[in-house]
């Protein structure tokens, strides 16, 4: 697979503080690339440098195989979390506006069209909803036509269904061949979207590779929940059981096996629960908290 952006020893230090501690890794053209962490991991860091926004105190980014130069500008896309906007200009206004900016560019209605701005084409973009903004940020991203595309938490505060769309949004880009690199809090946005992801923790790599191969890597039991009244006391369980306040939870490499078993004693198997681990468990067992944290 042809890498079309790679880091090399990418070190960032601020006073007292060492933001980014000497990482290296590479993306594959065609592919989303999730870059995971809690706040202060340094990930947002590492994007800024990767984006040409600040300068690494040492190390190296190649796009192509090339160093970064300004050619770079004409092909990479940024959504930012929040971008500020000229005041009373409609959404239309806005991209003709961006389209300015560049040499080369997306025609509008295509744009209207894959980003799904016609409902409020000629709205002023200060009175835009939420979803509706990183719908509009997200064609500002594609206007050049971006080999590379940035996009720093795009759902942030975003509600579920809205979020949801802008999934279907990313899904519709990524069929393009474009390279997507994702900065995100949410671990099932993660799951969904991205082929690839790496994990920072404290300015440093602490895993990287396809979200399924490090869940198989990390993780190889699933976890049965109970109600605590379905499971008597007295009943020897042959894997390791908790009971955890309401619930107990059977830790098994044999799902079938476990099930066959309380089948056979009879246990009341209403209301089981059967779940298998994410990436917040991932990031849990790698770090002891929360990804979110």
């Amino acid at each position: 697979m042809e890498d079309i952006i790679e880091v090399r020893n990418l070190v960032k230090t601020y006073p007292g503080v060492r933001a980014v501690d000497n990482i290296s890794f590479s993306i594959g053209k065609g592919r989303c690339f999730g870059l995971l962490g809690p706040n202060g991991a340094g990930k947002t860091t590492t994007v800024e440098m990767m984006e040409g926004i600040i300068i690494p105190n040492s190390g190296e980014i190649l796009y192509k195989g090339n160093p970064i130069d300004n050619s770079f500008k004409n092909e990479v896309g940024i959504q930012f979390q929040t971008t500020a906007l000229q005041d009373f200009l409609t959404t239309l206004e806005v991209l003709k506006l961006f389209q300015k900016f560049y040499r080369n560019t997306v025609p509008i209605p295509e744009l209207v069209k894959m980003c799904a701005l016609g409902d409020f084409l000629n709205q002023d973009n200060r009175k835009l909803s939420g979803g509706q903004k990183q719908r509009l940020y997200l064609a500002l991203a594609l206007i050049n036509d971006p080999n590379l595309i940035f996009l720093d938490e795009p759902t942030t505060g975003l509600d579920p269904q809205a979020r949801q769309n802008f999934w279907e949004l990313v899904k519709t880009i990524k069929k393009q061949d474009k390279t997507i690199v994702l900065t995100t809090h949410y671990m099932e946005e993660a799951a969904v979207l991205c082929d690839d992801i790496l994990i920072i923790d404290q300015g440093k790599i602490i895993a990287e590779g396809k979200p399924e191969d490090l869940l198989h890597k990390h993780f190889n039991s699933q976890r049965l929940i109970l109600p605590d009244s379905a499971i008597p006391n007295d009943l020897a369980l042959p894997w390791d059981t908790y009971r955890i306040e309401s619930r107990v939870e059977i830790q098994t490499t044999e799902l079938n096996q476990t099930l066959c078993y309380l089948f056979e004693k009879q246990v009341n198997l209403d209301g089981l629960k059967i779940k298998t681990p994410t990436l917040d468990d991932l990031f849990l067992d790698l770090t002891g908290r929360e990804l979110r944290g």
